[in-house]
């Protein structure tokens, strides 16, 4: 289960093995005479060969040196990067109802917040409609929390969970287990303030139903969510949040596990605590 495309918290749900064959050269000599090579032509070759490897040596060396002034010189010209590295530092000291909570007011907090929330806004606890509340209460603004309570309850009506296969609780059946969880795969600032900031998550999860009559079978899904967040109250809080699809790689040639084994992954693989 996914929250659908481009869709706002505040208005709703949030190769081959292909075979190369090499044909034989082509004559261009209408009377088969075999073409010759000009002994110049290979000592040309040797030649510019030459050239070429007395360039790059000269490169190579260049580059090694330059002392301090030519580094300080060439980092004013290199754009700086924001990949998801680890910064060393433990993203939050607690946990309110499992969730993490108390993230630095960093951009790096404001990533590992964005990352952990993508997580528990994306879970099989989001359907469940008391616990969905807590969610909602510990997650968002406080400021939004009436608003976007009224909109999940209205998503997650008994139309959806009965699509899906859950009662009115948000329960599966029984021997059966629904499976949402996600797992972040980076993170990208787009924007930061020391009160504010707009991080994009981008995520990848299994979503479905287990049992062997399932009409919803487990599957893996790609996407990206974008959280809009607010510091207040000594955490960063959501303000609002959206998901497109993607990005996607090519699917691989894993061997489909079968429901029991997907239902035992559920109950004996825990989940973490992200961190920028």
């Amino acid at each position: 289960m996914s929250l659908g495309d481009e869709h706002e918290a505040s208005g709703g749900y949030g190769g081959t093995g292909q075979t190369r064959t090499r044909l034989p050269d082509t004559d261009p000599d209408a009377y088969g005479t075999p073409r010759r090579t000009p002994r110049s032509s290979s000592r040309s070759l040797v030649t510019v060969v030459g050239v070429v490897v007395l360039l790059l040596a000269a490169i190579a060396f260049a580059n090694r040196g330059g002392g301090d002034a030519d580094k300080s010189e060439s980092s004013g010209n290199k754009p700086e990067t924001a990949a998801t590295t680890p910064s060393g530092q433990r993203p939050v000291q607690s946990k309110s109802g499992g969730i993490p909570s108390g993230f630095a007011q960093s951009q790096e907090g404001a990533e590992s917040a964005a990352a952990n929330y993508a997580v528990v806004l994306v879970s099989a606890d989001i359907l469940k409609p008391v616990r969905r509340t807590e969610i909602v209460r510990q997650v968002f603004d406080a400021g939004r929390v009436s608003e976007l309570e009224s909109n999940l309850d209205q998503v997650y009506d008994k139309a959806f969970l009965d699509k899906v296969g859950l009662d009115e609780n948000g329960e599966a059946p029984k021997g059966s287990t629904y499976v949402s969880r996600t797992m972040p795969v980076g993170t990208r600032t787009t924007e930061y303030s020391g009160s504010a900031a707009t991080v994009e998550v981008w995520c990848t999860g299994v979503f479905g139903m287990t049992g062997e009559s399932s009409q919803n079978p487990v599957t893996n899904d790609w996407f990206t969510m974008t959280l809009r967040l607010r510091w207040t109250d000594g955490d960063w809080k959501v303000d609002s949040f959206s998901q497109k699809e993607g990005p996607a790689p090519v699917n691989g040639d894993n061997k489909v596990s079968t429901s029991d084994d997907i239902s035992k992954a559920v109950e004996e693989f825990g989940g973490f605590t992200y961190a920028r």
